[in-house]
C-alpha cells in the first residue's frame, strides 16, 4: 500500500508559477485517505519504495530536483544524488539512492536483536493503550446513557440491596468509632485530672497536720478513681480497636470487591450494549467478523461480571457473620466495664478484663515498639 502512496506523490504533476513558487494543487480525496490509514496503521518498511525518473531516465514519473513533497508528516527532498526519505511516525531514517530511474534495491542489513526486542515491547504497550482506550470510550459511553436514561442497565435486587445496606451500615459504625475515640480522650483527661488532684491532696496531708486525715482519705480515693480509670480506659481502647478493624479493614475489603463487581458490570452492559447494536446492523462479510469478534468478547466480560457477582455475595454473608461474632462480645464488654465503673466494683471491673483477654500496661510503661507488636 505504501508504494501505491509515495507512487501517486511521486508522479503529481506540480505546476510552476513564473516566480518560481510552487502552486497549490487541489485536493485528492483518495490520496488523503491512503495518507490517513498509513497514519494508522505504520507504514511497512520492508515494502517501502520510491518511483522517479533520475537523469537520463524516462520522462515519467519525474520529480523536479531540488524541490521538497511535504504530505501526511513525510518530507521527500530530491536532490540530483540521492533522496531521503523521512518516515517520522515511525522514527526511522531511510535513505534510498536514485539516479538510474530504476526502483531502489531494498537493504539487506538484518535488524539488530536489540531493535526488533524494541519494537516488540512497543507494539505490546501500544496494544495495552489501544484496548485501554476502546475500553474506556465504551464504559464511559454506557454510563452516560444510564444517567440520561437512555442506555439499560442491569440490576440484582437483592444483590444491590445488600450493598446498600452495607455501605450504611459502615456510615453508622464510622459514627460510632468516632464516638468511641472522642470517649477515650475524655477518660484519658478524667484520669490525667484525678492522678494531680490526688498528688495534691497527698501533699496537703503532709503540710496540713489538722487536716491530715481529710486529705489523705481523698487522696486515697481519687487514686482508686485512677485505677478504675485505667482499667475502663482499657477495655474502651479494645473496643475501640475491634471497631476500627472491623470498618477499616472487614467492610473495606467487601466494599472493594463491590467496586470491582460494580466496573465489571458498566464493561458488560457496555459491550452487551455494543454487541447488540452491531446484531440490528447489516449482515456482510466485514460485519460477520467482526460480530464474532464482539460476541467472544462480550462473553469474556460476562464471565467476569458473574464471578465478581458470586464473590461479592460470599463476602457479603461472611462479612454480616463475623460481623455479629465481633459486635457480639465487643458490646458485652463495653457494657460490663462500664457498669462496673459507674457502679465502683473494681473486682468485677477486673474480671471484665480478664474475661476478654485483655491486658494493661503497667503506669509508667513506653508503648512497645513496632516490632514487639508484630
Amino acid at each position: 500500500m505504501t508504494d501505491g502512496i509515495l507512487g501517486k506523490a511521486a508522479t503529481m504533476e506540480i505546476p510552476i508559477h513564473g516566480n518560481g513558487e510552487a502552486r497549490q494543487l487541489p485536493e485528492d480525496d483518495g490520496l488523503e485517505q491512503d495518507l490517513q490509514q498509513v497514519m494508522v496503521s505504520g507504514p511497512n518498511l520492508n515494502e517501502t519504495s520510491i518511483v522517479s525518473g533520475g537523469y537520463g531516465g524516462s520522462g515519467d514519473g519525474l520529480i523536479p530536483t531540488g524541490k521538497s513533497i511535504s504530505c501526511a508528516g513525510r518530507e521527500v527532498w530530491v536532490g540530483p544524488q540521492r533522496c531521503l526519505v523521512y518516515l517520522r511516525e515511525a522514527g526511522v531514517r531511510e535513505l534510498d539512492p536514485l539516479g538510474s530511474g530504476r526502483h531502489p534495491s531494498h537493504s539487506t542489513t538484518p535488524a539488530g536483536p536489540g531493535d526488533e526486542v524494541a519494537r516488540g515491547i512497543a507494539g505490546e504497550k501500544f496494544d495495552i493503550v489501544k484496548k485501554w482506550g476502546i475500553n474506556t470510550y465504551k464504559c464511559t459511553k454506557q454510563l452516560l446513557s444510564e444517567r440520561f436514561g437512555r442506555g439499560s442497565r442491569t440490576v440484582d435486587l437483592e444483590l444491590e440491596l445488600q450493598i446498600e445496606l452495607l455501605r450504611e451500615t459502615k456510615r453508622k459504625y464510622e459514627s460510632v468509632l468516632q464516638l468511641g475515640r472522642a470517649l477515650t480522650a475524655h477518660l484519658y483527661s478524667l484520669l490525667q485530672t484525678q492522678h494531680a488532684l490526688g498528688d495534691a491532696f497527698a501533699d496537703l496531708s503532709q503540710k496540713s497536720p489538722e487536716l491530715q486525715e481529710e486529705f489523705g482519705y481523698n487522696a486515697e480515693t481519687q487514686k482508686l478513681l485512677c485505677k478504675n480509670g485505667e482499667t475502663l480506659l482499657g477495655a474502651v481502647n479494645f473496643f475501640v480497636s475491634s471497631i476500627n478493624t472491623l470498618v477499616t479493614k472487614t467492610m473495606e475489603d467487601t466494599l472493594m470487591t463491590v467496586k470491582q463487581y460494580e466496573a465489571a458490570r458498566l464493561e458488560y452492559d457496555a459491550y452487551r450494549t455494543d454487541l447488540e447494536e452491531l446484531s440490528l446492523g447489516p449482515r456482510d462479510a466485514g460485519t460477520r467478523g467482526r460480530l464474532e469478534s464482539a460476541q467472544a468478547t462480550f462473553q469474556a466480560h460476562r464471565d467476569k461480571y458473574e464471578k465478581l457477582r458470586g464473590d461479592v455475595a460470599i463476602k457479603l454473608k461472611f462479612l454480616e457473620e463475623n460481623k455479629i461474632k465481633v459486635m457480639h462480645k465487643q458490646l458485652l464488654l463495653f457494657h460490663n466495664a462500664v457498669s462496673a465503673y459507674f457502679a465502683g466494683n473494681q473486682k468485677q471491673l477486673e474480671q471484665t478484663l480478664q474475661q476478654f483477654n485483655i491486658k494493661l500496661r503497667p503506669p509508667g510503661a513506653e508503648k512497645p515498639s513496632w516490632l514487639e507488636e508484630q
